[in-house]
């Protein structure tokens, strides 16, 4: 059987009787720190084509490689759901990224806002925080971590028909009934730890397609809130109900 704490995301397509090639990394993760060997069987996905089981044909310190053996369970695609953040410090900024995989975001997107207090990312760091956070919680997709873009632009170049859901930290206490909204596509905007200025706040509340939403009476910490606004909309529009 396979060890159903080991899964491992990989770029190659599964089928069933195919082969998989290892990098070194992986090979390291498997062979060197889990102390796995040829014959032993884990689990595999790619993101498209579902969970797999597969055994280690070949080990090696600079690689390996996997045989797929059969399916263990179909692909599961998250909502059509973004989620947009402005980054914070390293470690909390992490923690939206992860989370965020976890709870069926299928697009993660880093904005620069006017109060945001970082200026860069490291976009393949978080891409890579995605991956793990998919490989220990049992999903089946990866969703892509875009890099940090100016959320003055993205709101300018907007997707017709995607509505946006903004958590505004001044509507504390206020209601939302998003469920009235309805629609397919949507994206969720988490502020920075400063807020929203006055002119973010007000250019949002004019857009048709947005749509403000209290997290509680609280005022909550970004990493907080990015968690809070995920569970109210997966209640209200998402998988969970």
């Amino acid at each position: 059987m396979a060890d159903a704490k080991i899964r491992l995301y990989v770029e190659h397509p599964l089928g069933e009787g195919q082969t998989v090639p290892l990098n070194r990394d992986q090979a390291h993760y498997l062979f060197a720190v889990m102390r796995r060997g040829a014959g032993d069987a884990l689990l595999a996905f790619n993101g498209r084509d579902g969970e797999w089981l597969v055994t280690v044909q070949e080990a090696s310190k600079k690689g390996g490689v996997l045989r797929v053996e059969k399916q263990t369970a179909p692909q599961r695609n998250p909502p059509d759901l973004w989620v947009l953040f402005a980054p914070i410090k390293k470690a909390r900024t992490d923690f939206i990224v992860e989370k965020a995989a976890e709870m069926g975001a299928a697009r993660i997107l880093p904005v620069q806002t006017d109060f945001t207090n970082s200026e860069r990312i490291r976009q393949d760091r978080l891409q890579a925080h995605a991956i793990e956070a998919a490989e220990q919680c049992g999903g089946t997709y990866v969703p892509e971590v875009a890099d940090l873009q100016k959320l003055d632009q993205l709101l300018q170049d907007w997707p017709e028909g995607r509505q946006l859901m903004f958590c505004d930290e001044a509507l504390a206490g206020a209601a939302q009934n998003l469920g009235a909204v309805g629609g397919p596509a949507w994206a969720i905007l988490i502020g920075p730890e400063g807020g929203f200025s006055e002119a973010e706040r007000a250019r949002l509340h004019a857009l048709p397609f947005a749509h403000p939403v209290s997290l509680g009476p609280r005022i909550l910490r970004a990493d907080t809130a990015a968690v809070a606004a995920m569970t109210v909309w997966q209640m209200a529009l998402g998988d969970w109900t």
